[in-house]
């Protein structure tokens, strides 16, 4: 089995080059931006043509929500149309793609775990943006497996655990919103969930959605980050309106995961437990 994995240097990138000696059948090939840019389809292709892997994982994506209210153009052009490419590239190659896409596709306005058949309506750029991906992918490419998941983080890139990390560091206290449920996911367990679906015989295309256990806002998040570390930080708990982002969040994405489970067997692990590991790479715990 050979996967080529695209985003390299990202944070879900880093983490699959973490699990990879634990999968050892598994010929890893990890490729970055200035080797493997989507949006330029010719050199997409012709890596393709020229490594033939069985599987490409795409981590490669624009995540910074925030600016892409300001940055559409950018956001789409990478998370959508050059997932487009991708795509076209895949199927010209013969190798089957494995796409993850976001909780920020839905609006929020459940209140019970989303299910993959879930109306789509995404409040910001990035959810577009990412959604655009996913049509493309659906498309163009119907043998593919799109992965959703909601609110990564690990010990690599810039996430809310090691923001949290540096704020408990430098301030008495901080503010943290607590009207919006969600999954955290450890982009370690993402990682070794995307290794294992490829692994699968013939795994069955489609969308799917991953997490670790929840649901939680990220007030709980915080507490916990701050309990684990013994941080004397005071954790305060503060609504969406007293903290104005440029983009709009989802008041709750939580994800089911049955779906996963069933077709592939994969359980997700308990939140908490995955945020002390990761917490002991980062906090020497």
């Amino acid at each position: 089995m050979k996967i080529l994995v695209s985003g390299a240097n990202g944070q879900v990138g880093k983490c699959l080059k973490d699990v990879a000696d634990s999968f050892p059948g598994v010929q890893f090939i990890f490729l970055g931006r200035e080797n493997f840019a989507l949006e330029q389809f010719e050199m997409v292709h012709n890596v393709l043509e020229t490594l033939k892997p069985d599987w490409v994982v795409n981590t490669a994506a624009y995540t910074a929500v925030d600016k892409a209210e300001n940055e559409s153009a950018l956001a789409f052009l990478i998370n959508g149309e050059a997932v487009g490419n991708l795509v076209n590239a895949c199927r010209q190659n013969d190798c089957r793609l494995l796409h993850i896409s976001t909780d920020y596709v839905f609006d929020g306005q459940k209140h019970s775990p989303y299910v993959e058949t879930d109306t789509v309506n995404p409040l910001g750029v990035y959810g577009a943006s990412k959604l655009m991906g996913e049509e493309l992918i659906e498309a163009n490419a119907p043998d593919s497996v799109i992965v959703r998941t909601s609110w990564v983080y690990s010990s690599h890139g810039n996430n809310f655990v090691k923001t949290m990390l540096r704020l408990m560091k430098e301030k008495d206290s901080i503010g943290v919103v607590n009207d919006q449920y969600g999954c955290p996911t450890y982009a370690i367990d993402l990682a070794e969930t995307l290794v294992q679906i490829c692994l699968q015989q013939n795994p069955a295309a489609g969308i799917y959605h991953f997490s670790n256990t929840g649901p939680i806002t990220w007030f709980d998040f915080a507490s916990a980050i701050a309990s684990i570390t013994h941080s004397n930080c005071k954790v305060n708990a503060i609504n969406t309106s007293q903290f104005p982002t440029l983009a709009k969040r989802p008041a709750y994405s939580v994800l089911s995961n049955e779906k996963l489970k069933s077709t592939f067997g994969i359980e997700q692990k308990d939140w908490l437990q995955s945020l002390e590991h990761c917490l002991q790479l980062l906090h020497g715990l």
